[in-house]
């Protein structure tokens, strides 16, 4: 009788061990592939994740690219009226008669069209010092073309103002081609308008000229 109680206490022992192992050893298998699949989730969230915004990026240069091409064709369009108005298109001897629009990098560095597209800004606009804030009615002139306020920089307007592109830079202007009939540097005979949308140089290993094909252009 001893003996049965003692082996059958035995055994209940023995079961009470071999189930908190089983147990355990269930928890732990049940926790890593808890883990792993965490682990795959946040993997799918990082890739949609990347996939969401390079499609953002990509909408959004699209988008800038044609804000700029409008932008650009009204502006063409204000100049015509310019011209019709004044038997000639805008022009400045020390800056839009200077700037290259073919040379590398004079023509490919928004920072260089800064002049030209503050005189841009004053002669389309009508606002003869360069200031929306300030009005002069004795020297403004006839508008040509309503500005919207991201258009222009600084912004808030202030002095010095000149007419910048969907990417932040200033528009290029030249009339080089014009007051250099022939040369290479320039495009049109009438006036070069250009956004290098967004970039500042030529990237390594291309030409000027493949550069130039990722602008937004009049020619």
């Amino acid at each position: 009788m001893t003996n049965r109680k003692q082996s059958a206490s035995f055994d209940f022992r023995r079961f009470d061990i071999h189930s908190s192992f089983v147990i355990r050893a269930w928890s732990f298998r049940n926790s890593a592939v808890t883990i792993i699949e965490l682990l795959v989730v946040i993997i799918i969230i990082l890739i949609l994740a990347g996939l969401i915004l390079s499609i953002s990026s990509y909408v959004q240069n699209k988008g800038a690219r044609a804000r700029a091409e409008t932008e650009i064709a009204a502006m063409s369009a204000a100049l015509e009226s310019y011209k019709a108005d004044n038997g000639i298109y805008p022009t400045d001897a020390s800056t839009t008669e200077t700037l290259k629009t073919n040379a590398d990098p004079q023509g490919g560095n928004p920072a260089n069209f800064l002049d030209a597209s503050r005189f841009l800004y004053k002669k389309i606009s009508g606002d003869s010092d360069g200031n929306p804030t300030t009005s002069d009615p004795t020297n403004d002139t006839k508008n040509y073309l309503a500005f919207k306020p991201n258009m222009l920089s600084p912004n808030p307007a202030g002095p010095n103002t000149y007419v910048r592109d969907p990417f932040g830079n200033a528009y290029g202007y030249s009339t080089f081609e014009n007051a250099n009939p022939g040369n290479a540097n320039g495009n049109n005979p009438t006036f070069d308008l250009w956004s290098t949308c967004g970039e500042t140089a030529k990237r390594g290993g291309e030409t000027f000229q493949q550069y130039q094909q990722r602008w937004i252009k009049n020619w």
